[in-house]
């Protein structure tokens, strides 16, 4: 061949070849970006369902029980029956697998884009994120990691290119064989054509590098384990939704009919009251992100949970939840007094549309120490003025009885009330009325964020001569005590609603005790004041 016809610069060259040069150009380097995209999508199929594959007894029944959304029902249904959904885990296991190894290869490619398509629509509709930015930076309105690799998928099937891949070598040997080879002495263009052997080679490059990262894979499980980072694979020893033992009975508080579980918010602002654990509140604010703060209010409210009482520094993000999800969660604002002007919190909490507002147990605690009363009563009749229930909490239950002797009286009491038979309670000689307020001691021997209702005798005394509802909180002294022994304490004991912080995998579980508990109450003496 006379290489002169190759060369551009030879004035024999047509402005055609060149043109066709760079749309040969324009061709290759599409088809390369496609091959890229299809197989960064295959291998996170593929990943995705090793990892499944591999995970000891893994079972999609929790993702499906805890969906939500319009389509909650249909996977709710695929998860209740045990025959189902072995069917159903089989398919999804296998099928990410096949789906992940097709468009690796590039074999059957527009078939895999349709089933993973399909498959990835499956994920996104049972946990949409439609209406706002729902969750953060990971999802921006409809916008998320399915959306996009479905969006990708769709791309791929309605697109000729397919990219490099078996697909492509198939057709190539096909066609090898079905036109006679051409004379040596071709126009031009015939020497970008892309039928060749070298583009053959190129078709097949992508079995080193899926074999590669594989080999990289399996090391990687060998050395480390399972990846429970996958979101497909995080398994917690949690209750599904389907196991729930009934409906969690109610009581009232003024005109709010609300659950006798409920919500705490101390786990998602990071108050651990974790002892001497110096790390544990930057690990609870690092777990409870907003998404999984939302996520587990969510959760909440599926299990039967229609209450949640929060300190202020999350009042605004519960407010943004109830505005984003339509959710009828009722909200018990705790509102602490600012010295420049005590009303402040109770203004947020107001204007944030909360329908109960309580004043913080620490504020409470504070007040009355400093012999501050006034101070007590006027966020009281504040709360009252806007036709709203206003409560009264402490740690300490000198201030609930100062606070009656001097004619305070609220709606509702909120009392810390647990035992104190758990190993990290200070003993009793060494105990101080305010000490929970007053700060950590260095004394072993003494308060050290270990003990929330410094004499339980006493507030049992209180909580069972009282008139009106007690709720109950810290029943568990931070994770000290375990909640079947917790619940039953402060129900027996008069507690009318309890108030537990809960991390999303312990909710179900709670809702469950909470309902075998107060179906089996035995010894409580107190009649029911809600």
């Amino acid at each position: 061949m006379d290489m002169r016809i190759l060369d551009f610069r030879s004035k024999n060259t047509s402005v055609k070849t060149l043109f066709l040069y760079r749309f040969i150009f324009k061709v290759k380097t599409m088809k390369t970006i496609i091959t890229i995209i299809r197989v960064a999508v295959g291998w996170h199929f593929l990943y995705e369902g090793c990892i499944k594959l591999f995970a000891d007894e893994w079972s999609a029944a929790s993702y499906l029980n805890n969906s939500y959304g319009f389509f909650s029902g249909f996977y709710q249904w695929m998860a209740a029956s045990t025959g189902r959904l072995a069917v159903i885990d089989f398919l999804n296991v296998w099928g990410l697998i096949l789906i992940g190894v097709a468009l690796c290869i590039g074999l059957f490619t527009r078939w895999a884009s349709i089933a993973g398509a399909l498959l990835l629509a499956l994920y996104y509709f049972a946990y949409p994120p439609f209406g706002c930015s729902l969750f953060g930076s990971e999802t921006v309105y409809i916008i998320n990691q399915l959306f996009i690799e479905t969006a990708v998928l769709v791309f791929i099937v309605c697109y000729n290119e397919k990219g490099y891949g078996l697909d492509h070598a198939i057709q190539f040997l096909r066609s090898s064989k079905q036109t006679p080879p051409e004379p040596i002495s071709v126009p031009v263009h015939a020497a970008a054509d892309v039928n060749t052997r070298r583009e053959l080679l190129k078709d097949l490059a992508a079995l080193p590098v899926v074999g590669l990262l594989g080999w990289g894979a399996s090391q990687r499980i060998k050395l480390y384990g399972t990846d429970t980072l996958s979101g497909a694979t995080i398994q917690l020893q949690q209750v599904a939704l389907n196991e729930l033992k009934g409906e969690l009975p109610k009581g009232k508080l003024g005109p709010h009919e609300i659950t006798r579980l409920v919500g705490g918010s101390n786990l998602i602002n990071g108050f651990s009251h974790a002892r001497d654990l110096i790390y544990a509140n930057s690990l609870f604010k690092a777990y409870n992100t907003e998404k999984k703060i939302f996520e587990t209010l969510m959760l909440c409210e599926q299990a039967g949970i229609n209450c949640f009482s929060s300190g202020m520094n999350s009042i605004q993000l519960l407010a943004k939840y109830r505005k984003l999800t339509g959710s009828k969660m009722i909200v018990i604002a705790q509102a602490g007094s600012e010295r420049e002007d005590i009303y402040q919190n109770i203004n947020l909490a107001i204007d944030c549309g909360m329908e109960i507002i309580q004043i913080h147990g620490g504020s409470c605690d504070n007040h009355v120490k400093n012999s501050e009363l006034d101070v007590i009563e006027k966020m009281i009749n504040r709360i009252r003025s806007q036709g709203l229930v206003a409560g009264l909490g402490a740690h300490a239950i000198d201030s609930l009885i100062i606070c009656e002797e001097n004619g305070i009286i609220p709606d509702y009491y909120m009392k810390t009330m647990h035992h104190d038979n758990y190993w990290s309670a200070h003993p009793r000689a060494y105990r101080e009325p305010f000490e929970v307020v007053n700060g950590n001691s260095e004394d072993r021997d003494r308060y050290h964020d270990n003990l929330f209702d410094t004499y339980p005798d006493r507030t049992i005394e209180f909580v069972n001569r009282v008139k009106i509802p007690v709720m109950g909180f810290k029943v568990l002294a931070a994770g000290a005590i375990r909640p079947k022994d917790g619940f039953k304490y402060a129900f027996e004991n008069g507690a009318d609603f309890i108030c537990v912080g809960m991390f999303d995998f312990q909710v179900v579980d709670d809702v469950n005790i909470c309902i075998d508990t107060l179906q089996n109450l035995q010894d409580r003496k107190r009649k029911w004041f809600s």
